[in-house]
C-alpha cells in the first residue's frame, strides 16, 4: 500500500475520532476567522468614515486618552485653514444617542456644519446640499438607519428628549456612516453642553500628497497650538483606543480557541496512536524509519486540520452572514471574509494539527516495536 494511501485509511478507519477532531479544530478556525474578520471589518468601517471625505490628517486633542471623545477649539479650524499646504478644513462633533422610543440604542450622531464641504460627499435623498427645512431643529438619517426605524421625510424623531424633524436620508461609501444620524452643529453641541467644540477636525491637503507634505503639515499644525494632535488618518484610527481594544479581545479570544482546538486535537491523537501500537510496531518492524512514522502522524492530523479550516472558514461566513439579520450588528461591518484572514485561519488550523500531533508522534518513534507487541498484548 502507497505511503499516502495508507494515511487516507487511517483516517477513515476511526470515523468518529477524526469527526472529533474536525469538529474540534473546525470550531476554533471558526471562532478565530469570525472574531479577526469583525474586528477588521470595524477598523475598515472606521477608516472608510474619513476615506469617504478625502481626508489626509484628523486633529484631535493632545493628551486625550480616548480621541474620539476629545474636545478641539472650534477656532482651529480657522487657523489651521491658512496653512499653504492645506485646502479645506471641517470639524465633527461625535457622541453616541439613542432613540429610545425606537428601542435603538448607540447610534453614532456627528454634528456637522450645515454648509460644510463634508455634506456634499454624502448622496442625500431628496436631493439638495444638505439640510433643507432650514431650521436647527432637523436631522439626516443614515440609509442604514432610516430602513431600520421605517422613517419617511417629514417624520419627526425624540434625541434626548428634544423633537427633530427628518429633512432627508443620506448614504456613504463608509457602512458606520450609514447607520449614524447628522445633526447641525450647534444643536448637537447644545444637546450635549459641548458650546464651542470639536470632537476632531478633518483635513484635506492640496494635491499632490506626499509623505513629506504630510510630516511637515503635521509639524505646521503642532506650531499653532500645542494642544493640537494631527495624525495621518491610518494612524490615527489604527491607534485609537477602541480599534486597539477590539484587536486585543479577537486576539485573546481566537488564542483560547487555538488551545481548546490544539487540546482536542492532542487528546484524540494520542488515543488513535495508543489504540495502533502494534501497527506501529509492526511498521517499525519491517524497516519503517523513525521520520517515516513521525510524518505518517503528522500528516494525518494536517490533513484534518486542513479540512477542518474549511469547514471553520464556511462556519465563519455563514456566522458572519447572519448577524446582518441581528438588529444590534446589522449594518456596523461588511459582512465578507479577506483572503489573508483566511489563510490565517488555515495556517493556524495546520498549526494545531501539528501542535496535536507532534507529541503522539514522538512517543510512538520512541517505543521500540518488541514493546509496542508487549503493551498490546498485556
Amino acid at each position: 500500500m502507497r505511503f499516502g494511501n495508507l494515511i487516507i485509511k487511517n483516517v477513515f478507519r476511526r470515523k468518529v475520532r477524526s469527526l472529533l477532531t474536525l469538529s474540534a479544530i473546525a470550531t476554533a478556525i471558526a471562532a478565530v476567522v469570525s472574531l479577526r474578520s469583525i474586528s477588521n471589518g470595524f477598523i475598515v468601517a472606521f477608516e472608510q468614515v474619513y476615506s469617504s471625505h478625502g481626508v489626509d490628517l484628523v486633529v484631535s486633542r493632545s493628551g486625550s486618552a480616548d480621541r474620539l471623545s476629545s474636545s478641539v477649539d472650534m477656532k482651529a479650524v480657522e487657523k489651521i485653514e491658512t496653512l499653504s499646504a492645506v485646502e479645506r478644513a471641517g470639524g465633527v462633533l461625535l457622541e453616541t444617542v439613542s432613540l429610545e422610543k425606537k428601542g435603538i440604542y448607540g447610534i453614532p450622531a456627528m454634528g456637522i456644519e450645515p454648509d460644510s464641504w463634508m455634506l456634499h460627499d454624502y448622496r442625500i435623498k431628496p436631493p439638495s446640499k444638505g439640510f433643507s427645512k432650514g431650521t436647527s431643529k432637523e436631522v439626516l438619517l443614515g440609509s442604514h438607519l432610516a430602513d431600520r426605524i421605517q422613517a419617511k421625510v417629514g417624520d419627526t424623531i425624540e434625541i434626548i428628549d428634544e423633537s427633530f424633524f427628518v429633512s432627508g436620508f443620506f448614504e456613504s461609501t463608509s457602512i458606520w456612516e450609514n447607520g449614524s444620524v447628522i445633526l447641525p452643529i450647534s444643536e448637537l453641541q447644545e444637546l450635549t453642553d459641548r458650546g464651542g467644540q470639536y470632537t476632531y477636525v478633518n483635513v484635506v491637503l492640496r494635491k499632490p500628497t506626499d509623505d513629506g507634505k504630510l510630516d511637515a503639515c503635521i509639524e505646521a499644525i503642532k506650531s499653532l497650538d500645542s494642544k493640537l494632535l494631527p495624525l495621518a488618518t491610518k494612524a490615527f484610527v489604527e491607534t485609537d483606543t477602541r480599534m486597539s481594544l477590539v484587536r486585543a479581545m479577537a486576539w485573546l479570544t481566537s488564542l483560547i480557541a487555538v488551545i481548546i482546538g490544539a487540546i482536542g486535537t492532542l487528546n484524540s491523537t494520542l488515543t488513535s496512536v495508543y489504540e495502533r501500537t502494534q501497527e506501529i510496531g509492526v511498521l517499525r518492524a519491517i524497516g519503517w524509519s523513525k521520520t517515516r512514522v513521525i510524518a505518517m502522524i503528522l500528516m494525518e492530523s494536517t490533513g484534518l486540520a486542513v479540512v477542518a479550516s474549511m469547514i471553520g472558514i464556511m462556519a465563519a461566513a455563514i456566522l458572519l452572514w447572519a448577524t446582518q439579520y441581528s438588529p444590534s450588528m446589522s449594518g456596523l461591518l461588511p459582512p465578507s471574509i479577506s483572503p489573508s484572514t483566511m489563510l490565517e485561519g488555515m495556517l493556524l488550523a495546520v498549526a494545531i494539527g501539528l501542535l496535536g500531533a507532534w507529541l503522539p508522534a514522538w512517543r510512538a518513534v520512541r517505543m521500540l516495536p518488541v514493546e509496542a507487541f508487549r503493551l498490546r498484548t498485556t
